[in-house]
């Protein structure tokens, strides 16, 4: 959801430990099937809703927003200044639904609940980038622990709407640009939150893909390629972590506010895919009463950001009168029910008070994940690891000798050790809800940990001409470049801001031994790219952001992150090269209304259409399409020993199952993503499969992987199914979506049409 108010002063809350570590093995999940807990909550449910009075019923189906309705008639008494909250049915067992954001950790925006603070993971894109589910499964396992024990039992995280455009302010929340990999990953996260007897949401339902106007742009596409692509990472979030609720956009797609999109919340999410849980609107993103009802809507959340409260009144008016039949607010209120059942609600109520965190712990887990999901870009003339004997270092930049550099907006989290850096917003789209923060894990200090012999100096980077003089006094020079990313507003341009290729093109003409480490939301441009030796990705890395940057520097951790997002070589590559609307609103208040949920209670400008002529070719499949070769592709990352493969073997039939070797060649133990693409003679490679693994010096794995059988098929929209052309297929096993380190092979498959 989006957090988009004043400060609330609240109680300190404390929480508990999280779960023991898992093994990536054990993150594998079939699809769902109509499993025995889910058929008895659903029995559970309809039993409830039949004990419900008509006004217990119109209570579940909407939500209150603490920081404005605390203090108003009729609001409850013990709301936790956080995102949402429905009041309990004590005579029924049913609690408090307490709600807060908690993308990238239990979120505390702008410190609504002063001194409360909480694990900050790094970003999702740093998540998406290890390429092992046991990551994502493990993150939501902590921050679901620790939301527990703060006494939220229902949190807005699960993030899948796939990258279409690099300049997207919300990029570093979610998890790339390939649907399997996004679907993936987003599903054992969820598992992980509902780990915990607590209900995870999948977000945003569906092409959020852009913030610049959200409040008002219809995404168009066509009903195949949104199937192959956004929507198939949906089904396989969904799949594998069964998430309590779905949280649609705010956008229109095809027409349609997607709120209110029948096409989507009934059609596809509940009669194709058999979804059980509920659906709950992004705060500010309801726009009806009746007809959401109908589509599919079934709790209007953070009433006090809608033009009026649609599910409270109003719902109860139209169900009066028949335009919502009461069977419609039955099933909407058994749906909340089941989802909350389902996952542990009721048989497991929330602690009366907080309860205690082992912060260290959990630390560890994000540190772990920053390190796992940093990806080293460049690293000519084995520049890296940099030798503990190093005399002299100066690192350059990007306040990198108190902190970290973390995204903006809904998914900002209060981190333990607090914010050494918080510059509030003057103006723009995110200024009422966001600031600029950075956690306090400084890679100066870590790095000075790591080599106490050497002489290590910071220069802040403000001044070009100077930084380079520190250069080119040093062994080696450091440059940290940051680029900030929020929620509310996309970035309006790749290149870096504040002259800071500037003063990279500067410290690498005066030391030749330069090494960049980018803290950005997304891909940037790098026209200093030949100038320099090492590039080192990563991303907004959380509260021990600092430790993990130190650690891969000095080889203390092998570097093994992927990129799951393609770095374009100049912004003209990408589908769209800024984002669309920037000249429809033409001023700052109409970027400001369009962004935000308050966007149609003023003279806000009218709606404008995103056309994705790529369609379902996202990310790298449109660089393959058009011939265009980026900066570096989807799934590149560099180690400091090399893997090779060997004996690859192709089965085709139903699908194809692909076995062969992987081999760390070098003298270092690390970790390698082998990546197995598929295309036809004339289309574009799909990621089909992919493992990560983990190899001693010279060890050899033997490695059988299966095709995802929707990334082998097309959506048959006229037969409303999956369609495999029976054929031949080109199987690649390579390093990245551009082939690189890879071997290919040929695979037969049958022709079969199925599933929904």
């Amino acid at each position: 959801m989006s957090f988009r108010t004043r400060a609330v002063i609240g109680a300190m809350l404390v929480s508990t430990a999280m779960p023991a570590m898992v093994d990536a093995r054990a993150t594998k999940r079939a699809p769902a099937t109509k499993a025995a807990t889910g058929t008895n909550a659903e029995a559970r449910a309809a039993k409830l809703v039949k004990a419900m009075t008509q006004a217990e019923k119109l209570q579940l189906v909407f939500s209150f927003f603490p920081p404005h309705a605390t203090g108003k008639p009729g609001s409850p008494t013990d709301m936790i200044p956080s995102a949402g909250h429905t009041p309990p049915i004590p005579r029924l067992g049913i609690p408090t639904q307490r709600e807060s954001d908690a993308s990238l950790g239990v979120a505390n925006q702008v410190e609504q609940r002063k001194g409360d603070v909480a694990t900050a993971l790094p970003a999702g894109l740093a998540t998406a980038a290890t390429f092992d589910p046991a990551f994502a499964y493990q993150g939501g396992a902590m921050i679901g622990s620790e939301a527990r024990a703060k006494r939220f039992n229902i949190l807005l995280s699960g993030g899948v709407n796939l990258t279409r455009d690099p300049w997207n302010g919300r990029n570093f929340e979610y998890l790339g640009e390939d649907p399997l990999l996004a679907g993936t990953m987003a599903g054992e996260a969820i598992r992980g939150v509902q780990s915990n007897h607590i209900v995870s949401t999948v977000k945003h339902f569906a092409l959020n893909s852009q913030e610049t106007g959200r409040m008002l742009l219809d995404a168009r596409i066509t009903p195949s390629a949104l199937r192959e692509s956004d929507l198939l990472a949906f089904q396989i979030a969904i799949e594998r972590g069964r998430p309590g609720s779905v949280m649609c956009a705010y956008n229109k797609v095809n027409g349609d506010w997607a709120c209110e999109n029948a096409v989507l919340l009934t059609d596809i999410l509940r009669k194709d895919w058999d979804y059980k849980g509920w659906v709950m609107s992004d705060w500010g993103g309801v726009h009806s009463t009746t007809k959401a009802a109908i589509a599919g809507l079934d709790q209007q959340s953070g009433k006090e950001l809608d033009k009026q409260p649609y599910f409270a009144a109003p719902l109860a008016a139209a169900v009066a009168d028949g335009s919502v039949p009461q069977a419609r607010l039955d099933e909407m209120v058994t749906r909340i029910l089941t989802g909350m059942i389902e996952n542990g609600l009721l048989d497991h109520p929330m602690p009366e008070t907080a309860q205690p965190i082992d912060y260290a712990t959990h630390a560890n887990v994000a540190q772990a994940a920053a390190e796992a999901g940093i990806v080293l870009l460049k690293n000519e003339k084995e520049l890296l690891p940099l030798a503990k004997t190093a005399k002299r270092i100066v690192l350059i930049g990007g306040h990198a000798d108190v902190g970290v550099l973390s995204g903006g907006g809904s998914s900002q989290v209060r981190s333990v050790g607090g914010a050494p850096v918080e510059i509030p917003l003057t103006s723009g789209a995110a200024a009422s809800f966001a600031r600029v923060t950075y956690h306090a894990s400084s890679p100066l200090a870590a790095i000075r940990k790591l080599a106490p012999g050497a002489e290590i100096s910071f220069v802040d980077g403000n001044d070009p001409v100077a930084a380079a003089a520190a250069a080119k006094s040093a062994d080696l020079a450091i440059v940290f470049a940051t680029q900030w990313q929020t929620e509310a507003q996309d970035a309006e341009t790749l290149a870096l801001p504040d002259n800071q290729d500037a003063l990279i093109t500067s410290v690498a003409a005066a030391n030749a031994k330069t090494v960049v480490v980018l803290e950005t939301g997304g891909p940037v441009l790098m026209p200093w790219i030949d100038r320099v030796d090492g590039v080192v990705q990563a991303w907004y890395p959380g509260q021990r952001g600092g430790e993990a940057i130190a650690n891969i520097l000095f080889g203390a951790v092998n570097p093994s992150g992927r990129l799951p997002i393609t770095f374009p070589r100049s912004a003209d590559q990408a589908p769209r090269p800024e984002p669309v609307g920037l000249s429809t609103l033409k001023t700052a208040a109409d970027r400001v209304a369009a962004a935000n949920s308050d966007g149609g209670k003023g003279a806000a400008p009218v709606s404008f259409p995103v056309e994705y002529q790529e369609g379902s070719d996202v990310g790298y499949r449109w660089y393959a399409a058009k011939k265009l070769t980026p900066l570096f592709p989807f799934g590149h990352g560099l180690s400091y020993t090399s893997f090779g493969y060997a004996n690859l073997k192709v089965t085709g039939g139903q699908t194809l199952t692909i076995s062969f070797d992987v081999t760390n060649k070098g003298a270092r133990a690390g970790a390698d993503v082998p990546q197995v693409y598929v295309a036809r003679a004339d289309g574009a490679p799909r990621l089909a499969a992919f493992q990560r693994v983990t190899l001693k010096p010279g060890e050899t794995r033997h490695i059988t992987l299966a095709a995802e059988p929707r990334i082998l098929a097309n959506w048959d929209d006229a037969g409303h199914q999956w369609h495999i052309a029976g054929g031949s297929y080109r199987v690649t096993l390579a390093q990245d979506a551009s082939g690189t380190g890879g071997t290919t092979a040929q695979g037969t498959l049958t022709e079969r049409r199925f599933g929904k």
